[in-house]
């Protein structure tokens, strides 16, 4: 049985997918994982390994590291960066909102990444129109 995360998950993937806008097809040409498996990820059928979000992170605008938090491979206080690496200053989350977000139950945690990855792919299409 999955857990209530992968349903999250799957229906993130959907929604970024929908937004940007890609069919299935589309996504499964650009990533290289079948449609017929995007489609039970999304519907929360199957949860994704790390290769699968490894290959659809690009297509859909997300950043890798956000999406592996988001699917409960990274912890959201230690992604794993390298402070010297000049993308992390980048995504780094203000040290203020991660010890918030530290204290909220994991699934919260998860839904927030999920929400600001959004906003910032929904921000940064509108900014290069």
């Amino acid at each position: 049985m999955l857990n209530e995360n992968s349903i999250d998950l799957g229906e993130v993937i959907r929604r970024q997918r929908v937004t940007i806008p890609l069919t299935l097809q589309e996504l499964a040409t650009m990533s290289g994982v079948s449609p017929s498996h995007l489609g039970r990820i999304e519907r929360g059928e199957r949860y994704p390994s790390a290769r699968v979000l490894r290959r659809i992170a690009k297509p859909l605008g997300l950043g890798e590291d956000g999406l592996f938090t988001l699917a409960g491979y990274l912890s959201p206080h230690s992604s794993g960066v390298a402070e010297a690496d000049p993308e992390y200053s980048l995504n780094r989350v203000d040290p203020y909102v991660a010890g918030v977000l530290a204290r909220e139950p994991v699934n919260v945690q998860h839904a927030l990444v999920a929400i600001l990855t959004i906003l910032k792919n929904i921000a940064q299409g509108v900014s290069k129109k």
